[in-house]
């Protein structure tokens, strides 16, 4: 009986979130180590099945960067990294759109629906969401940087989204996008993600990460921090304590917040039922960011 009440509990307490972010988008980014662990990743699409089913509208964006480097070496591709960018010549693209597109995304779909949900991916090889242009980066010089096929979202079709999550189906976009001409684009899945959330003016963003969130000391599990704003994390970031590759996933997360997007979560995607922890309970489990 006290198993019983207990849950009981965690129901109330959950029940005046799901009011709140009922008919809400959610744009979920899973991609990293996270992909390559099959319990986290079930788990992870439980969670966002049920959000889907409370009345939350999910768009899961992924990414796949270390199956594209598996790819590229069967292929005899050596990986090549600009400015922390994979170039991408057609060769290195066609092998991103396979492994995006018609391995790991049909995957997550059919995952979902083992699951019990309704899911569809949308992407380049069936009905294009993502639009973009080519990156232009400079070096120290101020010369070009070639990165070849990299891109960033400029737009997407809002309405295909808006009827695909209004019909209780949850789409599933990999980090490809087409530009003007038809032509395909490798985009990072963090800046990916974040462009969505701000064109679909979702309520929240959440980066499913292979770490619980931001520690002000990277060695000690303690210094995480629950709760930052913006100004505190350009702090963080000026002053190394954001590093690495949590910068790029940290700055696509300030832009988002500065148009509109509520706020930003950033969680373990290995913490069993992290993402449902995160948004239904009232302490939460990773960081959020907030304006």
């Amino acid at each position: 009986m006290n198993d019983a009440i207990s849950k009981a509990k965690v129901l109330v307490e959950a029940l005046g979130w799901i009011r709140k972010f009922r008919d809400r988008y959610v744009v979920v980014k899973l991609g990293g180590s996270a992909l390559d662990d099959p319990d986290s990743v079930r788990r992870c699409l439980s969670d966002v099945i049920f959000m889907e089913a409370v009345g939350m509208r999910p768009i899961l964006v992924h990414g796949g960067g270390k199956s594209i480097s598996r790819g590229m070496a069967e292929a005899g591709i050596e990986p090549r990294f600009v400015q922390g960018r994979r170039y991408t010549d057609e060769k290195t693209l066609e092998i991103a759109k396979k492994i995006l597109a018609d391995e790991i995304c049909e995957s997550l779909v059919d995952q979902i629906k083992t699951l019990g949900g309704k899911s569809v991916g949308l992407h380049v090889n069936s009905q294009n969401v993502l639009t973009g242009q080519q990156l232009q980066l400079e070096d120290e010089n101020g010369a070009a940087v070639d990165l070849g096929r990299v891109g960033y979202v400029t737009g997407i079709r809002s309405e295909l989204l808006h009827a695909t999550c209004r019909a209780g189906v949850i789409p599933v976009l990999p980090s490809i996008a087409l530009d003007a001409d038809g032509g395909g684009l490798n985009v990072n899945a963090d800046t990916a993600a974040a462009a969505v959330a701000k064109l679909i003016n979702a309520e929240k963003l959440v980066f499913l990460s292979d770490v619980p969130g931001i520690y002000l000391d990277k060695d000690d599990p303690a210094t995480l921090v629950q709760h930052l704003t913006v100004s505190r994390c350009r702090e963080l970031i000026a002053d190394g304590t954001i590093s690495t590759g949590m910068v790029p996933k940290v700055e696509a997360a300030l832009e988002a917040l500065e148009v509109g997007v509520g706020k930003i979560h950033i969680i373990d995607a290995g913490t069993p039922h992290s993402l449902l922890l995160e948004i239904y309970s009232n302490l939460g489990v990773g960081t959020e960011i907030v304006a």
